[in-house]
């Protein structure tokens, strides 16, 4: 008999070591996980296979020339960090670098070597696997490396992709001939698959200080770009403490500046406290929830900075208080002005990725990354394979200027070197008495409004499928327009909240691909699901 109990225990312990949950942006990036999982990796190597995989399958959204922010768990000291990987500005980088002779912004933010932020990504995931993994960095690439060398069948976001910034992948003759010349069907990348083994072998070091620090650099310089190898051997990860808020009767874990995700989250959701959203009829639910993000996104503009650079007012700006002050100027019958909204003194991408995963220790991780625009700047150092990312133009470009996504934002974001520019990216989780939410989502200015949305859906109690599926709306401050999915806003709705003053804009997609898990936190039971918007793959495995 004791024989037989002992068997049993080890086939529970079994079954429960091999319980994970994944859901990423694409299924080869899902499956470069599960193989990571089921080789006796934790979560924190399924995240450096998911993210080096991403950046192979898709470049429009993510690679290792660009940056993130990934937000882990660690089961066995029950404490949470965020990994900043996010991108810097080059030494040579000057406040008006992107404005011509008569001050008027170029495109050399966007497109072009001259756009590119020093990478964080490699860095990033080099820490991860040292520090939090239990795999080397070399195992944890294999799946990226087989991809990149054998080559993968594109879907139809990168067909969509490669169509819309097909100009400017053109003026990079390596670009050209990876993306554009391509006569297979297959996507076959042999100059990553060289770079991404080199990574592997050598560590970060070869990224930053040796051949691919080299060949970077030359290239970047020879397209006109103002790199220089100073750049790359001086850049570093940040570790940071994350924001620690709450919603009602959830405990929120989010990521602070150079992100300002977690701060405006914190401030949409503090005005919303005292409102019992589903009581109200759709248009009025939507009226108070968009003047709550009209003025949060306004302290984004005012104040929010790389925290390094910029003397952020935080206690003030995560203060309940200060939120629920800022909100009674909210006229329940009219919608507010943005241009004309008072200030409270505060004296104290549409690409990129997200992926969630956790594994059957209770580790997991949240984690957004991004190289910005589509394709990023669209250049590729020559003999790399790296696509480089465009993030320059997440500073503030000019007073007024907004960039690609139409934010706006004050000195606090202005470029200088070593700077690290302001995100939007939102990697987050949430708790409830008996839930746990892993979430997050690419959509540049959108993030921040897409995830205020799947907050209250949680906490209303929302599945997984429920939160992704969600149709979106977003407002930002300026420009002063509410956006939203077809379909998000009925034709009453429009009508209601047009007579409220509001301006709408539909827009003619649909936007956001949120990854989402959530787990019940006694039970143990998981549920994992991927945006329906996108092409990804969510897998729980029992």
């Amino acid at each position: 008999m004791f024989k037989v109990i002992i068997i049993l225990m080890i086939l529970v312990h079994n079954a429960h070591a091999h319980s994970y949950a994944l859901a990423t942006a694409h299924p080869l990036a899902t499956q470069a996980g599960v193989e990571v999982l089921d080789n006796g990796g934790n979560a924190f190597d399924a995240a450096v296979a998911i993210s080096a995989a991403l950046a192979v399958v898709e470049p429009y959204g993510s690679g290792i020339g660009g940056g993130g922010f990934w937000l882990l768990h660690e089961a066995k000291t029950n404490s949470d960090v965020v990994i900043d990987g996010r991108e810097v500005a080059p030494l040579a980088a000057t406040k008006n670098m992107y404005l011509d002779e008569h001050g008027k912004p170029t495109r050399d933010s966007v497109d072009g070597p001259r756009a590119a932020g020093i990478p964080g990504v490699v860095a990033a995931l080099d820490y991860i696997s040292e520090h939090y993994g239990k795999r080397p960095l070399s195992a944890n690439l294999t799946a990226a490396i087989r991809y990149a060398r054998d080559g993968f069948i594109p879907g139809e976001q990168y067909q969509r992709f490669i169509k819309m910034r097909a100009d400017t992948l053109s003026k990079s003759p390596a670009a050209e001939k990876i993306f554009l010349q391509s006569e297979q069907a297959r996507l076959i990348q042999k100059d990553l698959a060289h770079s991404l083994q080199l990574i592997a072998t050598h560590g970060q070091k070869v990224f930053y200080q040796g051949e691919l620090a080299i060949q970077l650099v030359n290239g970047v310089q020879a397209a006109g770009g103002i790199w220089q190898l100073e750049d790359l051997q001086q850049y570093q990860i940040k570790l940071r403490t994350p924001i620690r808020s709450s919603y009602k009767d959830l405990t929120l874990i989010l990521p602070p500046p150079p992100t300002s995700g977690g701060v405006v989250l914190t401030q949409i959701l503090a005005m919303l406290e005292p409102y019992d959203l589903s009581q109200y009829q759709s248009s009025q639910m939507t009226h108070i929830v968009v003047e709550a993000m009209r003025r949060a996104y306004q302290d984004r503009a005012l104040y929010l900075g790389d925290p390094d650079f910029t003397d952020i007012p935080m206690q003030k700006l995560l203060n309940r208080q200060y939120a629920q002050t800022k909100f009674k100027t909210f006229d329940p019958q009219h919608a507010s002005v943005s241009q004309t909204l008072a200030t409270i003194e505060a004296n104290e991408g549409q690409d990129t990725t997200h992926f969630s995963v956790i594994d059957a220790e209770g580790n997991y991780v949240a984690a957004t990354l991004s190289i910005n625009y589509p394709f990023g700047s669209g250049f590729v150092a020559p003999g790399t394979g790296i696509l480089l990312n465009d993030e320059m133009d997440d500073f503030v470009i000019a007073e007024g200027v907004g960039n690609v996504y139409g934010l706006v934002g004050s000195s606090a974001n202005a470029i200088e070197p070593k700077k690290r520019m302001l995100s939007s990216m939102t990697p987050l989780f949430a708790y409830s008495k008996d839930r746990l939410l892993i979430a997050g989502t690419p959509g540049g200015s959108r993030i921040i409004s897409m995830l205020a949305l799947a907050l209250i859906e949680f906490q209303q109690g929302a599945t997984s499928e429920q939160i992704v599926k969600r149709e979106r709306f977003h407002h930002q401050y300026i420009p002063d327009v509410i956006q939203f999915e077809k379909n998000a806003l009925s034709e009453h709705v429009q009508q209601m909240l047009v007579k409220k003053g509001h301006t709408l804009k539909e827009i003619n997609y649909r936007y956001g691909n949120m990854q989402v898990i959530s787990k019940h936190r006694h039970k143990g039971h998981l549920t994992a699901a991927s945006d329906p918007r996108g092409e990804g793959l969510a897998i729980v495995k029992p």
